[in-house]
């Protein structure tokens, strides 16, 4: 299934109470649309957390012009495997 030109291929579930369910019935929402929203938002707001934390420690090993570009580049790679 393709939603504005992004193939849809996986499907998750959650559980929700009783109660919560009937309140969303009373409104005519695309909660598929929110809730994928709200994890592509939570998705990045980590992301930049990861990148904030990755700059912060390159900023720390170069603070005092002592920085190995051998180590950098062996830790780099090493995070990819």
């Amino acid at each position: 299934m393709y939603i504005h030109g992004v193939y849809m291929d996986k499907i998750i579930t959650i559980r929700i109470p009783s109660e919560l369910k009937e309140k969303m019935k009373r409104y005519r929402v695309n909660w598929s649309a929110i809730l994928r929203k709200a994890i592509e938002d939570t998705i990045r707001k980590y992301e930049l957390r990861e990148a904030a934390e990755m700059a912060k420690e390159v900023r720390e090993k170069t603070r005092y012009g002592v920085f190995d570009s051998v180590k950098a580049i062996k830790e780099d790679r090493s995070r990819v495997d």
